[in-house]
């Protein structure tokens, strides 16, 4: 079996996203570099910007338009923690 992420993107208000069996996730660094995750990767704390947020599971790839933040990642996979979407229509986007 091959090994998934779970992302989830939390505001201090909602959770917008908690998706599993996710194969990548990929972000915009506040250091102007992007990172791209996939399962495996190395624990990481980091400064994101207002820019999409993307990932892909067996369902396809999605695009979330998130304000700036912070990234985690760990052993149980990728959280974002953020103040809101950076575009309102995403909320309506279908996003699962």
């Amino acid at each position: 079996m091959t090994k998934s992420l779970r992302l989830t993107v939390l505001t201090p208000a909602e959770m917008l996203l908690d998706v599993e069996n996710v194969a990548w996730v990929r972000a915009q660094l506040a250091d102007g570099a992007g990172i791209s995750i996939w399962p495996g990767h190395a624990p990481l704390l980091a400064e994101t910007v207002t820019a999409p947020l993307c990932y892909a599971n067996a369902a396809g790839e999605y695009t979330l338009n998130l304000e700036a933040g912070i990234l985690q990642v760990d052993r149980n996979g990728v959280t974002v923690f953020t103040s809101g979407l950076a575009w309102a229509s995403d909320r309506d986007a279908g996003h699962e």
